[in-house]
Order: C-alpha cells, then sequence, then structure tokens
C-alpha cells in the first residue's frame, strides 16, 4: 500500500523559511514524478512543483521559482520542498503527490496523495 506522508509545516513569519518533507513507502518510484501540491483556504488545490524521482529534474511554478527548491534523497525514500523567502499568500496546507511518469500540474492525474501538512505565514 503506497503512503505519502508529510511532515515539517508550521508557523513561520513572513521572510522565514521551513522544510517540508514527503516519506514515501509501499512501492518503488523509480519511474515516478513526486509533485507539490498547495491549497489556501477557499481557494482550488494548485501545483507548487515537482521532481523526477529518477534523475531529479525539478520544475516549478513561477509565484514559487527563486526561493524555494525540491530535492529528494532516494536512501530515505523521502521528498523535500525547501521554501525560503515565505510570504503570507504562501500561507496553505502542502500535499506531495505522486504519478507515474513526468511531472505535471494536473492535480487529477496524480495517483497518491498524501494528509498534508498546514504551513502558515504570519506578517
Amino acid at each position: 500500500q503506497v503512503q505519502l506522508v508529510e511532515s515539517g509545516g508550521g508557523l513561520v513569519q513572513a521572510g522565514g523559511s521551513l522544510r517540508l518533507s514527503c516519506a514515501a513507502s509501499g512501492r518503488s518510484f523509480s519511474g515516478y514524478a513526486m509533485g507539490w501540491f498547495r491549497q489556501a483556504p477557499g481557494k482550488e488545490r494548485e501545483f507548487v512543483g515537482g521532481i523526477r524521482w529518477s534523475g531529479g529534474g525539478t520544475y516549478y511554478v513561477d509565484s514559487v521559482e527563486g526561493r524555494s527548491t525540491i530535492s529528494r534523497d532516494i536512501a530515505k525514500n523521502t521528498v523535500y520542498l525547501q521554501m525560503n523567502s515565505l510570504k503570507p499568500e504562501d500561507t496553505a496546507v502542502y500535499y506531495c503527490a505522486a504519478r507515474a511518469g513526468t511531472v505535471v500540474g494536473a492535480a487529477s492525474t496524480y495517483a497518491y496523495w498524501g494528509q498534508g501538512t498546514l504551513v502558515t505565514v504570519s506578517s
């Protein structure tokens, strides 16, 4: 059974940093893409970025590129989202997700999801 478990969320002041983790288990993720999404109150879930498990190619949306880094530790089966220079508009529940193939922004194409971790950025 595939499980994705996020951690690392919390309350941080604007300008601060957080590193979110996504521990993956239950299958080999070789050939998979891991995506990070977020959902703010009253808004739709949006794609933040992703990484190819094999090869490590990364992708980011414009709103976080330059202040976020996605990485993975294959030995630990864990994917990370490092976010710097956080803004109040980054406040959301952050989810990791997995899909076979390449990184795409469409949430509906991801087969596996974590439960989410809340990030709150205070001004």
